[in-house]
């Protein structure tokens, strides 16, 4: 799906906006820099606006020195809310037999053209605000610990990171999923 030029302005403008309100995200980056980059690329602006659409507030976190691209992260207070009460997987999702869930973190990361965060990125993400503290964010999960049948989620509480695992066909209310994506 493409975007209309409208859609293209609007968030632009809307990333501009948010971008301008919160610089002690992205000391040393210009907004030339990021527009150039990111309307440059029609697959990463949709891809913004999936996170937009969806709740995720994207915003710049960082450059990556070697290759230029700039990094977008999810930076709503808490867990995007058109993005919660999903499974892991599709394994997870297709091993329900009763009250399954919309659909499943992994697929739609897929589908949205972004990347899970990662525990590491997670945390480096708190040092940026304060994320989920009422809500949880499943991240990247380590093979070894899916193949068990578990996934791992985050949240901050008490000013502090924890990880958590639960089963990867658990879905709740209150968790949902953060993205990446380099533009």
């Amino acid at each position: 799906m493409s975007l209309t030029k409208k859609q293209s302005e609007s968030l632009i403008s809307t990333l501009e906006a948010r971008f301008e309100k919160n610089l002690s995200r992205h000391k040393d980056i210009e907004w030339t820099q990021v527009q150039s980059r990111m309307t440059s690329d029609p697959e990463k602006l949709r891809s913004l606006h999936e996170m937009e659409s969806t709740g995720g507030e994207p915003d710049v976190i960082g450059h990556d020195e070697k290759t230029g691209q700039i990094i977008f992260c999810d930076c709503s207070a808490e867990s995007p809310g058109g993005r919660r009460s999903f499974c892991f997987d599709r394994e997870a999702l297709d091993s329900r037999k009763e009250n399954k869930p919309a659909g499943n973190v992994l697929d739609t990361v897929a589908a949205m053209g972004i990347e899970l965060l990662s525990e590491a990125q997670y945390r480096d993400l708190q040092k940026l605000g304060c994320f989920d503290a009422k809500t949880s964010s499943w991240v990247a999960t380590p093979p070894e610990i899916r193949k068990l049948g578990g996934a791992l989620f985050c949240d901050r509480r008490y000013d502090t990171v924890f990880v958590y695992h639960n089963g990867a066909q658990s879905y709740y209310a209150a968790r949902g999923f953060r993205g990446i994506l380099r533009v």
